[in-house]
This record gives structure tokens, sequence and C-alpha cells, in this order.
């Protein structure tokens, strides 16, 4: 037994010792890590593929702006904004609210309210609005005068777009085609 002893011995100190180099490596790799400069990476280029032209980028030829987009831009950008009455910012607008602010972006000034904002520029046939005209409309029947404007924001296949203020959902584009909008219509004028 004493043989088998003595030779485990050797074999238990060398053991430990590997063990005790090794906690007392960790620590230092640690420093050394820290220590580390970032790596620096570079790509070199291919030179074994075929050069390849790139074909010449064409710009589109720019559209000319108009006034009704700048305002329609100005309005749009409180989509989703929520419904407030006598609001005209970011935390609540109405309808007349958000025309008076967007025209006023755009240097026109117009009145505050929609009734007295269907007094203003010259009155169109439905058939005929463009971008930028403006829609009014009686969405009470109690009420004897329009209390609702939205502006057109677009016209494609007889389908007219406006932006507005809608008391349940906030600021939104909507479609004249829609029933509710359709039968509260009253008219259309155009200011720019």
């Amino acid at each position: 037994m004493k043989i088998e002893i003595q030779s485990i011995l050797p074999v238990r100190k060398i053991l430990y010792f590997m063990l005790i180099c090794l906690v007392a490596s960790c620590g230092s790799s640690k420093k050394k890590a820290a220590q580390r400069q970032p790596r620096k990476i570079t790509v070199a280029a291919r030179t074994n593929t075929p050069h390849r032209e790139r074909a010449p980028v064409r710009k589109r030829p720019s559209a000319k702006r108009s006034k009704a987009d700048d305002v329609i831009d100005s309005a749009l950008k409180f989509s989703g904004t929520r419904y407030k009455y006598g609001g005209t910012t970011k935390k609540g607008m109405d309808c007349s609210g958000l025309l008076y602010v967007a025209f006023g972006e755009n240097n026109i000034k117009l009145p505050r309210t929609s009734y007295h904002m269907a007094e203003e520029g010259r009155t169109i046939r439905k058939s005929s609005v463009a971008k930028g005209d403006l829609l009014f409309f009686k969405t009470s029947k109690r009420s004897k005068r329009i209390n609702h404007v939205g502006m057109v924001v677009s016209v494609k296949n007889n389908e007219i777009k406006f932006v507005h203020a809608s008391s349940s959902r906030g600021v939104m584009v909507s479609s004249l085609r829609e029933g509710y909008w359709s039968s509260a219509f009253i008219k259309a004028t155009r200011i720019l």
C-alpha cells in the first residue's frame, strides 16, 4: 500500500499545481484583454473579378411643386394627431385649426373657424376640385351653418380624398365617396 500512496502523492501535487496556475492565469488574461487595442480590419479589393462599369445614375426631373403641395404637406404632417376642439398643435387639433395652421405655415392667412373659412375664396363645382381646394360640410342636421372643413389632397378616378380632423379619429385622410361625407357635403372653394 505504501507504494501506491507514494505514487498518488506526486500526481495530486501536479494536479493541485495545475489548478493554481489555471486560476491565477484567468485573472491575468482579463487584464490583458482590457489593455488590448481595438482590432483593425481591412478588406482588400478583389482583383480577380472583371471590372464592371456602373451605369450613371439618372436623376428624375423634379416636378415643379405647387403652393398646394406645400400646404398639403404641412397638413399631412399632423396625421394621427388627436382631435381637440379649438386645438392648433400636435397635442390636439380641430378641423379648422388644422387648415389654419397648414395655410399659415405657408404664409396664407385664413380665418380660424370653418364657417368663416367658407366665406373666403371662390366657390367651385365639386367636379372641378383640385389639390388644395377646401371642402365644407354640415355634419349635424340641427346645425344651421357649416361646421366642418377639409382640404383636397388628391383627385384620382373621380375620387376626391381630403385631409381633415375627425372628432372621432383625429387628423386623417377620408374620401368624399364615403356615404357620411358625401351626404354632409355643402360646397367647395378655391383659396390658392
